[in-house]
């Protein structure tokens, strides 16, 4: 064959060589963005009805069925361009058809079938999530592919089983959680055992501020009360210590127990101060851990701290039931306010509490809002917006709107969360 002579099978490869970069280029928008899809926003797109959004959420919910199969498909196509394209080169340049045929493929490969369409699929993931989650479903459920991805990744457990293990294995917190999650979705373990597990791995990062209740919300007794009156909040509010409090300068005297209320009240005292039945109470740091907080309260048995700021000024409450509800989930009584934290919308849309902790809302939604400098979804609402916020306003975060439904005063009760379909994208049918 002479070099630069042009023939109807050069004709045909280069004719399957761009039908490979067409379907590189769709495999590389399909793997970018479902690995950056988290449950929660599939799940909010395929509730608001949009195209693709039932395969879109089914993909995401359980990846192992396209990651492996979407692989293999990628290398098996790489692998044919890369020699089609160099027997096309040496065909039609001769020697410096190697030199070609490596340009071609750094600088047409590369750029269209790997940075183009990755680069869309991370400025919008939700848009090229929906275009490619149906033919991503429709390639990945070939029967062949299926095989053939099952079989290499079972050669690859028996070349590399038993390697390495005299020293490790060594995982990671979050591979420990994704180990969690995994066997908690075939059925190892339980959903509770998981939550519990997950809870335990979390509890060391947790600290007093996360958890405890913030001074607004604390129902306290001023030093110039009686007994009885005293006794008559406690009951109200159904508490069984409530602290006494210097109206003077917000300075906490002591804690006043309600059994002690009671007995000096039968006892024909209730017109006494409150201040003569006073006890001591603990101080904390509002960067204590709870886990170190939790085994001080078991060791000199207390069970309630008050938490202190970097000034020395209330800043909150924290009992032993806070701390146990980081690690067993939410303890009802008779006494509490039922309403859930969070409500879900038919839409795919959240109505949360004001005070939710951002770590819980990054856990519910998948998200990264950072926690540096708040601690509450109502907190990083007024902190973003730079002033009070009024009923309505909002701001957008990783294409969640986070809308102000209550303000009480200075303070957000309760944020509406959105995700916001990006524009262009079409509704079902």
């Amino acid at each position: 064959m002479i070099a630069g002579q042009f023939t109807n099978m050069d004709l045909l490869m280069i004719g399957i060589i761009i039908v490979l970069l067409i379907i590189l280029i769709f495999a590389a928008v399909a793997e970018m963005s479902l690995s950056r899809m988290t449950k929660p926003r599939a799940s909010s797109l395929a509730d608001k009805g949009l195209k693709s959004g039932k395969a879109l959420k089914r993909l995401v919910e359980h990846p192992e069925r396209w990651v492996n199969p979407l692989l293999l498909t990628v290398n098996i196509c790489q692998t044919v361009q890369t020699t089609l394209t160099a027997l096309v080169a040496g065909r039609l340049f001769g020697a410096a058809g190697v030199i070609v045929g490596v340009v071609l493929n750094v600088l047409v490969f590369f750029v269209l079938a790997e940075a183009v369409p990755k680069t869309y699929a991370v400025l919008y993931p939700q848009r090229a999530a929906l275009l490619s989650a149906r033919p991503t479903a429709l390639i990945v459920g070939f029967p062949l592919l299926q095989w053939v991805s099952r079989g290499l990744i079972k050669l690859t457990n028996v070349i590399v089983r038993g390697k390495g293990l005299e020293a490790g294995p060594f995982v990671s917190e979050q591979e420990l959680l994704g180990i969690v999650e995994t066997a908690a979705e075939d059925g190892v373990v339980e959903h509770e055992e998981r939550e519990l597990i997950e809870s335990i791995i979390e509890f060391g990062d947790t600290v007093a501020r996360e958890i405890m209740v913030p001074r607004p919300d604390l129902v306290v007794v001023d030093h110039t009360a009686t007994v009885t009156a005293a006794l008559d909040i406690a009951m109200e509010h159904g508490y069984s210590r409530i602290p006494v409090v210097n109206s003077d300068d917000d300075d906490v005297l002591g804690i006043a127990y309600i059994k002690d209320l009671m007995r000096t009240e039968r006892d024909g005292g209730g017109k006494r101060p409150v201040t003569e039945l006073i006890r001591a109470v603990e101080f904390v740091p509002e960067n204590k851990p709870v886990n170190r907080l939790m085994r001080e309260m078991q060791a000199r048995k207390f069970h309630l701290a008050l938490v202190a700021d970097e000034y020395g000024a209330l800043a909150g409450l924290v009992t032993l039931e806070d701390c146990l509800e980081e690690l067993v989930g939410e303890i009802v009584d008779e006494h509490d306010d039922e309403e859930s934290e969070v409500q879900r919308f038919a839409d795919g849309d959240y109505l949360v509490d004001g005070g939710m902790a951002i770590g819980d809302l990054n856990d519910l939604l998948g998200l990264s809002i950072p926690d540096d400098d708040w601690d509450t979804v109502g907190g990083f609402l007024f902190g973003t917006l730079e002033h009070v916020p009024a009923v309505g306003e909002s701001i957008m975060h990783d294409g969640w709107r986070f809308n102000a439904a209550e303000v009480e005063g200075r303070r957000v009760r309760r944020v509406k969360v959105t995700l916001e379909p990006e524009e262009g994208q079409p509704a079902e049918g």
